[in-house]
């Protein structure tokens, strides 16, 4: 039995760290399916597992554990920075940016009562310790991942001498930050005595995407102005975008492009966005009914898949279908979302869109496309690890401040982070095709989220009984709670009383700012509307941004 007792607890054996890693997260993942109160703490509990197995004695090799955990990390929020990476910018126009402010301002209250603890302890919890209650208090994790490189990098350059296992003070704080945070959300809607009834109304009512939302009228040319003349001339005179996909000459229809002349009584079938569909109409002629199937027609209308890579990063105009094939695009289809086919709108693999035309056109646009479903499926490695090679080396550049005894660098969390966001909003500029599908991202980023929180919770919980239990963590549970609890309170009743924000709305705000799937869970089963998961999309690319680099900054500004 010699063999069986070297495969559970011989530290150097590949094949003794695989069982225990498939061994934490299978624990992990079962123990996080309990729910209190209709509430989880979902895949957190591998960190607890790891923590139970390490406290045990169950180990590895310290340098295997390191890379796991490191290559982990990089996984995981390099999948989040292709997720956020399109909406990241676009996330501050408008009423994003009031919601942008409000979650920075969460951000920088969390970091302030963490100082403010710290210092007023009088350093009984280490400044390492403290930033590990902080990025469990906020539920974040990459943020701790962050803080630890920060360490290491001060631990090479001989600043520091022991490396503290700051995951300790991250396992201890997570539970009730996720409890804090949904307390917060319950508090706001007691003291504003929220009807949620009527803030569903009032969002349904707001709520308004008519710009890129396509809308089908049939009109009947009037306009004396417009006789004889071809549809381009006629779109810029009208100044708003629109598509002529069919036009009715005579009692017989046809597939239009912009060379088209329209005449009295002609009818066409017309796509324009939401918002421009009156203006369009009374610039035209009167709304008719019309019906557009007629038998043996050669006109079909058909959706056509985006994958040729060729096709990434082109703007619809460009293409010139009604002159070139004499196929129209009418609608573009974008993660479950229809969009007007604005010449100006650049396609992306993934892609959608509604063609009509004869047969044999649209069978010559759809080969030009692509239209291929299992080349969709298969995943894009190469912009996934060319844009961890370059995350890597942007992460290690180092970057020198007056004050600080090392120079600063955004390291293996903060580096890929910023790359792949910029190749998830700019990489089709540069022929690299950011498409993944939902499955895959969240595969990729679960992998590495259970990776790194199992090579944790193995490393730090051969401390845990004797730091925690018999230490100060009632402490640490004390001041996590107050560093997740009192920013939220502050900012929701800024966020309510002064800026009237829909109330889901600020839940997704909360829950975004601290990037917590269950708050957010538990805050859209509150309601029937999209408002908390708008809240949250809107402010997790920054949070997410700001949290890494902030818990990097606080050890390596003060320490």
């Amino acid at each position: 039995m010699d063999w069986l007792q070297t495969l559970l607890t011989d530290p150097e054996s590949v094949a003794h760290i695989v069982m225990l890693y498939a061994f934490v997260i299978v624990l992990g993942v079962l123990l996080g399916k309990i729910k209190i109160f209709g509430v989880s703490l979902g895949v957190t509990f591998v960190l607890f597992a790891g923590i139970l197995m390490g406290h045990f004695g169950f180990t590895g090799n310290v340098n295997i554990l390191h890379f796991i955990r490191e290559f982990g990390l990089i996984l995981f929020v390099f999948c989040i920075g292709l997720q956020v990476g399109p909406s990241f910018f676009s996330s501050f126009k408008k009423g994003g940016m009031t919601m942008n402010l409000l979650a920075f301002g969460i951000v920088a209250l969390n970091i302030t009562v963490a100082l403010v603890l710290y210092y007023a302890l009088n350093g009984r919890v280490e400044l390492p310790m403290m930033v590990g209650i902080l990025s469990g208090a906020v539920t974040n994790t990459p943020g701790l991942g962050a803080a630890q490189e920060a360490i290491n990098q001060l631990h090479t350059a001989g600043v520091i001498q022991n490396v503290p296992q700051i995951a300790l003070g991250y396992a201890v704080a997570y539970p009730l930050g996720v409890i804090g945070i949904i307390g917060a959300m319950i508090l706001v809607r007691v003291i504003f005595r929220i009807n949620s009834k009527v803030e569903e109304e009032d969002w349904n009512s707001v709520t308004d995407d008519s710009q890129n939302k396509p809308h089908i009228v049939h009109l009947e040319v009037h306009n004396e102005a417009i006789f004889g003349k071809e549809i381009s001339y006629v779109m810029n005179l009208a100044g708003r975008p629109f598509v002529v996909s069919r036009i009715r000459k005579e009692g017989k229809v046809s597939i239009s492009n912009p060379d088209t002349i329209l005449n009295k009584g002609d009818q066409i079938f017309v796509v324009c966005s939401e918002a421009d569909a009156e203006a369009v109409s009374a610039f035209i002629g009167k709304e008719v009914t019309v019906d557009w199937e007629e038998p043996n027609s050669p006109l079909v209308s058909r959706r056509i898949l985006v994958t040729k890579s060729e096709m990434n990063g082109k703007k619809l105009g460009q293409l010139k279908l009604p002159n070139l094939s004499g196929v129209n695009i009418t609608r573009v289809n974008r993660s479950g979302v229809d969009l007007f086919a604005n010449p100006n709108l650049v396609l992306q693999v993934g892609d959608r869109v509604t063609a009509v035309g004869s047969q044999d056109a649209i069978e010559n646009v759809a080969t030009e496309m692509g239209n291929s479903m299992k080349r969709l499926n298969e995943p894009n490695i190469l912009t996934i690890f060319v844009g961890i090679f370059v995350g890597i080396l942007f992460g290690s550049l180092p970057f020198a401040f007056p004050g600080i005894p090392t120079p600063v660098k955004l390291g293996l969390a903060g580096g890929p982070l910023v790359i792949s966001i910029l190749i998830g909003r700019f990489g089709y500029k540069l022929n690299l095709v950011t498409f993944t599908t939902q499955s895959a991202n969240l595969m990729l980023r679960e992998v590495g989220l259970l990776l790194f929180l199992a090579s944790v919770g193995i490393e730090a919980g051969g401390k845990f009984f004797e730091t925690v239990v018999q230490g100060d963590g009632l402490l640490w549970v004390g001041c996590g709670f107050l560093i997740t609890f009192i920013p939220l309170i502050i900012v929701g009743l800024v966020g309510r009383g002064y800026f009237k924000i829909n109330y889901f709305m600020l839940m997704g705000l909360i829950a975004g700012s601290n990037t917590d799937p269950p708050a957010l869970a538990y805050a859209t089963q509150s309601t029937g509307s999209d408002a908390p998961a708008v809240g949250y999309s809107t402010v997790y690319p920054l949070t997410m941004f700001l949290r890494v680099l902030t818990a990097q900054l606080i050890i390596l500004l003060l320490m």
